[in-house]
């Protein structure tokens, strides 16, 4: 059994809700070039319900200043959101602790951050960092600089064909040198969701800690922290239907108690002289300077929001429209999909012999249909597939099965037009 089957046993019948929960998207309401706008690029950023809008202008008009410092009660009620965002975040993912959860301004700043603090401090010239193919460029890049700086090396596990990581892939790349296993819970260009529960054991049994990549995840399925025995899982607030400019690093309490801090400044300090700095302890040891106040409280807004819906009742939805659109996308004449792994979230990559990803992408546009192309901030595993880039399709809770009919109408219509 895959892990999303042994996460949602039960599926929705055809009357979903997603018609009654997008009308809660103002932003779908819209025409584009005269068409129906059909948003279909939720895996680079989902939309915003106006719960989630609501709440930020509420704050904005009524209770901002900046948090921590402030005695006046502005900057009370400003602090008590703030914390009470942290611990929402703290049961989305049943962390154990408020103080293990630690805002970032995405996840791209939580891996950098751990590159810079926990790496520093535990990784050596010729240890190894085990990540896959699969990666987004986030979960590379920082670890590349850091090998640059420190003689560290990476080691992608290889994936299958049909774009899967295996345990036996895993394994072949674990050695007495590894120090850190660094991967996707879901990948975000193909939608392969990782055996990460299985990873993170497999780890543990070497006593290497591992870091999992949960963009992708959050807004697709459950995620207990605890149950994964994640030691460090990362996530952006933009991708959980939340605003941008704000992330999450989530962090076993003993492996952040021993971490130096990332940045300096403000609040992150207990006492600050010319003889030396004392530091807070986490979270706030990592949260140097005036954070995201009001991006903290939408994204809790934005995790009451899935959670008044319930992910289990999303997920079930997503696979529906997924096994929808990717029955309707193979009865397309040329069309190949890309990543065809057993157990995916709700996203396809295809191409079409003869055409170009980009001039699908635009062609599609004028049809209001909104997609992404290009290599998706993934370039090591569209190397591996052999391919330039894909037209990628992600679907969140919003999108429907008319959606879906659009699109393929659409991509019909587009597919004719470039190879005539």
């Amino acid at each position: 059994m895959t892990q999303s089957a042994e996460l949602f046993p039960c599926a929705l019948p055809r009357t979903s809700g997603a018609e009654s929960w997008r009308a809660d998207f103002p932003i779908l309401a819209q025409q584009i070039h005269g068409k129906p706008l059909v948003y279909l690029d939720s895996a680079a950023s989902a939309q915003k319900p106006k719960q989630v809008l609501e709440a930020m202008d509420r704050f904005y008009r009524n209770d901002y200043a900046n948090i921590h410092r402030g005695v006046h009660e502005l900057s009370q009620r400003a602090t008590q959101q703030y914390e009470a965002a942290r611990a929402a975040v703290r049961r989305f993912i049943n962390a154990g602790h408020d103080h293990e959860i630690i805002f970032t301004r995405g996840a791209t700043e939580a891996i950098n951050l751990l590159a810079s603090s926990w790496g520093r401090i535990n990784l050596n010239a010729g240890d190894e960092i085990v990540i896959t193919e699969l990666e987004h460029h986030a979960n590379i890049v920082p670890w590349q600089m850091l090998a640059l700086e420190r003689g560290v090396k990476l080691v992608p596990a290889k994936i299958t064909d049909e774009g899967e990581v295996t345990l036996d892939a895993i394994r072949a790349c674990l050695t007495s040198r590894t120090k850190l296993v660094a991967v996707a819970h879901v990948a975000n260009a193909l939608g392969t969701v990782l055996p990460v529960a299985e990873i993170i054991a497999l780890a543990h049994m070497q006593n290497i800690p591992v870091l999992i990549d949960g963009c992708q995840a959050v807004c697709h399925m459950p995620v207990d922290v605890r149950a994964l025995d994640a030691d460090f899982y990362v996530f952006s607030g933009h991708k959980l239907y939340g605003p941008s400019g704000i992330g999450v690093l989530y962090g076993k309490a003993a492996l952040l108690a021993a971490m130096p801090p990332y940045q300096g400044g403000g609040d992150m300090i207990e006492s600050v002289s010319f003889s030396g700095t004392t530091f807070k302890e986490p979270p706030h040891r990592f949260e140097a300077g005036t954070p995201a106040i009001a991006e903290a409280i939408g994204l809790a807004a934005a995790i009451d929001y899935v959670g008044t819906i319930g992910m289990n009742r999303i997920a079930a939805h997503e696979r529906e429209i997924l096994a929808y659109a990717t029955e309707k996308l193979r009865g397309i004449n040329r069309l190949r999909i890309v990543g065809t792994a057993r157990d995916k979230a709700a996203v396809i990559s295809f191409v079409i012999d003869g055409a170009h990803p980009s001039d699908i992408g635009t062609l599609l546009d004028q049809h209001g249909i909104a997609v992404r192309t290009g290599h998706h901030c993934a370039q090591p595993v569209m190397e591996r597939l052999g391919l330039s880039g894909t037209v990628r399709a992600s679907f969140g809770l919003y999108t429907t099965k008319d959606d879906i009919d659009r699109f393929v109408a659409a991509l019909e219509a587009v597919r004719g037009m470039l190879q005539a």
